[in-house]
């Protein structure tokens, strides 16, 4: 049932009010047919009305044909012609901010019909032991209460994901340094909010990902991309003036290099003189497949000038948006309430369903079978790009990760691709230079392909680009 309103200062008497507002309601779609008015009696009591107020509109509207009278079971919406309605739902007095007006969605959703997704970031969802993560969040919201709750995480789950990542991957952690987020980009927009009055200057990777220079631009930033090389972004090349440093050294996004111990110790050397902030966006670094892992910028810190950011959008589920942040210890204050001026503090029932997963060990059990998939398929697709990529073209060396960039000498590479293979998508590696000329090629994942389908989705993308 629609609310209904009654104006006592109306010129319309009460039943005309009621009758117009029902009668919107059904023609507009608001109140579908065989939907229930509300009984007589109900209704005026709950306007304040008399019940013969009440009855009269809905007479009207029976003897109009919009709505039915049935024996034993009241009045229902009449089947009737809807029409869009006209309200100020279309007006557009509002418009956005300067700053927000050319944001776009980064990675629209493919239409139907896309068979084998190829774009960096889809993880495979049948990997996901989905049946252990369901018991844990039934017993979660079974057990949690409708309070509000620490905005920096629960105590439990902060231990969990301390404990995990110390373990993991070598993380230096204790419980009181992490903040759970939404995320890797909700953890580096806290970052910022807490350590950067704008208009600062900060410094991403060059090519990078997109998102992350959009989200600082939109908070008033200056962004500058600064060049990367076969060792990591090029410490050299970082302005004098930079607050901040945002940077993926386990596995560059998006040409895949993991940056060399010399060059962390260089670029740690920098922030201590330039007393600016590092962001280490660890982002997939579970998904090692050859080499062994270098430490992490984070342990090697002695200045508390990292924040390690992490996600389980690659290692569990996208749509379960979580992540967390290692800060400094005397930041974490000043992040918890930050984010608390944002949204207040993460899920409950989240927190306690993840909790469970890490510490039952379910996390890992996933993670090791993960790996087994996807170093597989990552062999495979090298393997099957390197053989059958027209001349011209050439797949980068990655060892980690869940795609891998691919040069080409078309500048419309994915322009080729959607056209020639409408059932097959990938990424694009020249929108990910946002300050130099693009380097024209694509990002293949392949997250989301089964590995039985990799040498046909890679016969479909090679065959688009010869």
């Amino acid at each position: 049932m629609t609310e209904l309103f009654v104006d006592p200062a109306d010129p319309r008497p009460l039943t005309q009010q009621l009758y117009e507002q029902l009668r919107s309601a059904v023609v507009e779609g608001r109140l579908a047919p065989g939907a229930r008015l509300t009984p007589t009696r109900r209704a005026a009591a709950e306007l304040g009305v008399s019940r013969s107020t009440v009855a009269e509109a809905y007479a009207r509207l029976v003897a109009e044909g919009y709505v039915e009278g049935r024996r034993g079971g009241g009045s229902v919406v009449a089947a009737v012609a809807t029409t869009p309605p006209q309200t100020a739902r279309d007006a557009t007095a509002l418009v956005p901010a300067a700053r927000t007006r050319g944001l776009r969605p980064y990675e629209p959703e493919p239409a139907p019909g896309v068979a084998w997704d190829l774009r960096p970031g889809v993880v495979d969802d049948d990997l996901f032991r989905a049946s252990a993560w369901r018991r844990c969040l039934a017993r979660a919201a079974a057990e949690t209460t409708g309070h509000y709750t620490d905005p920096a995480g629960t105590p439990e789950l902060r231990a969990a994901l301390a404990h995990w990542v110390t373990r993991s991957r070598g993380v230096v952690a204790v419980p009181d340094q992490v903040v759970v987020t939404a995320g890797a980009g909700h953890a580096t927009d806290l970052v910022a909010r807490t350590l950067l009055d704008p208009p600062a200057v900060v410094a991403v990777e060059e090519p990078g990902y997109p998102p992350v220079v959009e989200l600082l631009r939109h908070h008033g930033h200056h962004v500058v991309g600064v060049p990367v090389d076969d060792q990591g972004i090029v410490v050299d090349a970082i302005p004098r003036d930079v607050r901040l440093v945002y940077v993926t050294p386990s596995h560059q996004y998006p040409l895949g290099m993991v940056m060399s111990r010399p060059r962390r110790a260089e670029l740690l050397a920098w922030a201590s003189r330039a007393r600016a902030a590092i962001v280490e966006d660890d982002y997939d670094s579970e998904f090692r497949h050859t080499a062994r892992p270098l430490e992490p910028l984070q342990r090697l810190d002695r200045d508390g000038r990292v924040i390690y950011v992490g996600t389980f959008s690659k290692s569990l589920s996208p749509g379960l948006r979580l992540g967390f942040a290692v800060v400094p210890r005397g930041l974490a204050s000043a992040v918890a309430s930050v984010r608390q001026t944002v949204d207040w503090s993460p899920p409950l029932a989240s927190q306690a369903a993840l909790t469970a997963f890490v510490t039952e060990g379910h996390l890992d059990r996933h993670l090791r079978r993960c790996r087994t998939v996807y170093r597989e398929r990552q062999h495979l697709v090298r393997t099957q790009l390197e053989r059958l990529l027209p001349p011209g073209c050439a797949v980068l060396p990655a060892h980690a990760g869940l795609h891998l960039a691919v040069t080409t000498p078309h500048h419309d590479a994915v322009q080729r691709l959607r056209s020639s293979s409408p059932s097959l998508r990938a990424g694009s590696l020249a929108r990910t230079y946002l300050f130099s000329d693009p380097v024209p090629g694509l990002l293949v994942g392949f997250g989301g392909v089964p590995t039985a389908a990799v040498p046909t989705a890679v016969g479909a993308l090679t065959a688009a680009l010869a």
